[in-house]
């Protein structure tokens, strides 16, 4: 738990520079602009908390209002605690922006705000009940990863720490429901879980590539919810020491889903308990018999697109690395991979997920392929912010 509360302050997806203001204001605006010619939905803004206080003098940053001036209407904001201190160190709001766009968001001071229940986007837990599953969702896509109690199941044991897909039809949150039911292996009209990850990477899990062969962690060891809702899920795993040739690493995971997005960004933090090597990272996607592959070097992005079972539909994964780090690609009996350098502070930072045809969103490999090839641009090229008193 302590090591998850040392990462909390590293910077986040899609988060830009705020700059400074001279004194406390009773109001102040927010300038975003898309610096590239694409159009861009759901981008999360992230305002940190401690310039809002100084500029607008308020204590509580969930009373700052955020409006639109378009609509006249106040967004949807989320304020985060990063290290449970009881005080907010970053303020989130989304906007659509269009190509080559600057949009103004106008910040006053208000009632605090407190977001309903249909207005939730994201969400995630850990689901004691389930074998110490961590599920967490947006209003596009759902998954789970593997604690320890599935390791010792007396009916159907699994060590692993892939990342498993829960398929949705539909834009409300179904975490809670879907296993309160315990029927979620069965479409019922919003979607189910159809993929079998298993002891795979499933879609966007990693682990060490060394001496020809992947070395993937077991299951978790501890969790802990860094944000929840209803803008961004943000969360850390814990998972215990493991040998990777000569060298003994443990690694914490912190794992991000905003509203809007069908890739979540992943961070893992290695840490090298003893020995001494070269360690690689690998980020790979569950190997099919019939799966449509592709690989860009250049872009820094490994896609599969697959049939699922019967009439289930079909599912396109997707993994994106900072093309600068990519070494190449790989593949062992259950995985395809994409191998990359390990930065001297051995955090290894990617973006993974997936789509669904069924989903009403992709119709097929053509349109996760543009979706995907977007999302690099947008890694590449962040909007940016600017915060003034008005």
């Amino acid at each position: 738990m302590a090591r998850i509360a040392a990462l909390l302050l590293i910077g986040l997806s899609f988060m830009a520079a705020v700059s400074p203001a001279a004194a406390a204001s009773s109001s102040a605006t927010v300038m975003v602009k898309n610096p590239i010619d694409l159009a861009r939905s759901s981008e999360t803004i992230v305002l940190d908390a401690a310039e809002l206080r100084r500029i607008l003098g308020v204590d509580d940053v969930r009373r700052v209002h955020v409006r639109d001036p378009r609509s006249s209407q106040d967004l949807l904001i989320q304020a985060v605690d990063l290290n449970d201190d009881g005080t907010q160190d970053q303020l989130l709001f989304q906007t659509d922006i269009g190509p080559s766009e600057t949009r103004k968001f106008v910040l006053t001071v208000g009632e605090i705000q407190v977001a309903a229940r249909e207005q939730f986007k994201a969400y995630g837990r850990f689901v004691r009940e389930r074998h110490d599953d961590f599920a967490w969702e947006n209003d596009r896509i759902a998954h789970r990863m593997y604690g320890a109690a599935l390791e010792t199941w007396a009916q159907e044991p699994l060590t692993s720490s892939a990342v498993d897909v829960w398929s949705k039809r539909t834009r409300k949150l179904v975490i809670n429901d879907w296993y309160m039911v315990d029927d979620y292996h069965h479409d019922h009209g919003e979607g189910a879980d159809l993929y079998s990850a298993g002891s795979s990477r499933g879609c966007g899990g990693d682990g060490l590539w060394a001496g020809g062969q992947l070395y993937p962690s077991a299951n978790f060891r501890d969790s802990r919810v860094l944000a929840n809702g209803p803008i961004r899920v943000m969360f850390g795993l814990v998972y215990p020491a493991w040998q990777v040739g000569g060298v003994r690493v443990s690694m914490v995971k912190r794992i991000t889903l905003d509203a809007g997005q069908n890739l979540d960004r992943f961070e893992s933090h290695y840490t090298v308990e003893s020995g001494s090597g070269e360690l690689i990272e690998a980020i790979g996607i569950r190997k099919t018999p019939a799966v449509q592959l592709a690989f860009s070097r250049e872009r820094g992005t490994l896609r599969a697109w697959e049939a699922l079972k019967g009439d289930d539909g079909q599912l396109g994964c997707a993994v994106i690395v900072d093309p600068a780090s990519v070494i190449g690609n790989k593949e062992d009996s259950k995985n395809y991979l994409v191998t990359a350098k390990l930065p001297p502070d051995k955090v290894a930072i990617y973006y993974a997920g997936f789509g669904w045809n069924k989903s009403g969103d992709f119709k097929g490999p053509a349109e996760w392929d543009r979706y995907v090839a977007q999302f690099a641009i947008r890694l590449r090229s962040p909007l940016q912010v600017s915060l003034a008193p008005q």
